[in-house]
């Protein structure tokens, strides 16, 4: 099983970014997946959840702003984020809802 997410980098308040998770060695349609994020000094938190059937929750901080989606052909992960903040700075992952498998992280900054 391996996640690779990519994406990741600096911007500006209110800017956006796409991050994008490479799913192998399993069968990504039928799993549900997650984004967490750990910002330094805090906890790992769920950011967003999206079932194998495309259902979404959402952390409400990010709620009108963030969007999870997948592409099942292509075994990818995406979290699209608009109207940055400086407190969604954190290294992102991806993971399995099972919380079984997970990515090495991709950092995001906001900064101006």
């Amino acid at each position: 099983v391996q996640l690779v997410e990519s994406g990741g980098g600096l911007v500006q308040p209110g800017g956006s970014l796409r991050l994008s998770c490479a799913a192998s060695g399993f069968t990504f349609s039928t799993y549900g997946m997650s984004w967490y994020r750990q910002a330094p000094g805090k906890e790992r938190e769920l950011v967003a959840y999206i079932s194998f059937g495309g259902s979404t929750n959402y952390l409400e901080s990010v709620k009108g702003r963030f969007t999870i989606s997948r592409d099942n052909a292509k075994n990818t992960l995406y979290l699209q984020m608009n109207s940055l903040k400086p407190e969604d700075t954190a290294v992102y992952y991806c993971a399995t809802a099972r919380r079984d498998a997970w990515g090495q992280g991709t950092q995001v900054t906001v900064s101006s």
